[in-house]
């Protein structure tokens, strides 16, 4: 029974902790070449959106600050804005504007291109509230929301946001899951981060909603005995009350 119990537990019973799980044969996604220092906007960001006209002269005119003028040109707004699933946001006249995927430098460009049909001198500052990753340290029921401040945070940054590997989990076996648009599949990246040779992918800079799932090590012989304890202390029992049982019936 005991031999039972122990097969029936390394086959299905184990290591049911473990997410995010691969096959051996799984083809993983080659990290880019060159690393891309900036952070790009995606879908569920919440923009900080701020329009002024005059090229932002009143923006540092420090003796005016605030000064909403009538019919003197100056134009300041100052809202928030949901990029949609579909990686499109709509903002005041312009309408929907696919935007996800630009850096926050790249979209400002674009937005005042767009904005010049309507203003004098538009000058646009972009920023996103909401960026966060989640990550997995690569120990049990341990787990990270972080909410990225900077806009090129680094994978061994994010990882240092949450306190580092654990000392249960896999340094050369790091799974970096970035969601891809609407129906897109995911990419999904294998870094290293056993030996110096990682350093490159460690600069990574990490994009909204990234998921960072350190593996955990496998823990054989404290998952066989959770997992054969309450059987053993069945037959344990059972044996204790039949043994008990013959010895009250052998009483004369």
């Amino acid at each position: 029974l005991l031999s039972g119990a122990l097969y029936y537990s390394s086959c299905g019973g184990l290591n049911q902790n473990i997410m995010l799980k691969t096959n051996r044969d799984y083809v993983f996604d080659l990290p880019p070449d060159t690393i891309d220092p900036e952070y790009k906007i995606s879908p569920n960001d919440l923009l900080d959106f701020r329009l002024f006209s005059k090229d932002g002269f009143k923006l540092i005119d420090l003796s005016s600050l605030g000064y909403q003028g009538g019919g003197g040109g100056f134009n300041r707004s100052f809202v928030q804005y949901l990029v949609e699933h579909d990686g499109v946001v709509k903002l005041p006249i312009l309408g929907r504007i696919p935007i996800a995927g630009y850096t926050l430098r790249e979209a400002e460009l674009m937005l005042v291109k767009q904005y010049r049909n309507y203003y004098n001198e538009p000058f646009i500052l972009l920023n996103v509230q909401n960026r966060r990753v989640i990550v997995f340290p690569g120990d049990d029921a341990s787990a990270s929301i972080i909410n990225l401040v900077n806009n090129n945070t680094t994978l061994i940054e994010a990882l240092a946001m949450a306190g580092g590997i654990s000392a249960n989990g896999k340094a050369k076996k790091i799974k970096l899951i970035r969601r891809g648009l609407l129906n897109e599949e995911p990419e999904v990246f294998l870094i290293d981060l056993s030996d110096i040779a990682g350093v490159k992918q460690a600069n990574m800079i990490v994009q909204a909603n990234d998921i960072i799932y350190v593996q955990p090590r496998l823990r054989l012989a404290s998952d066989v005995i959770r997992e054969i304890t309450p059987i053993v202390s069945l037959i344990t029992s059972t044996f204790t009350v039949v043994t008990f049982y013959f010895f009250i019936q052998s009483q004369p």
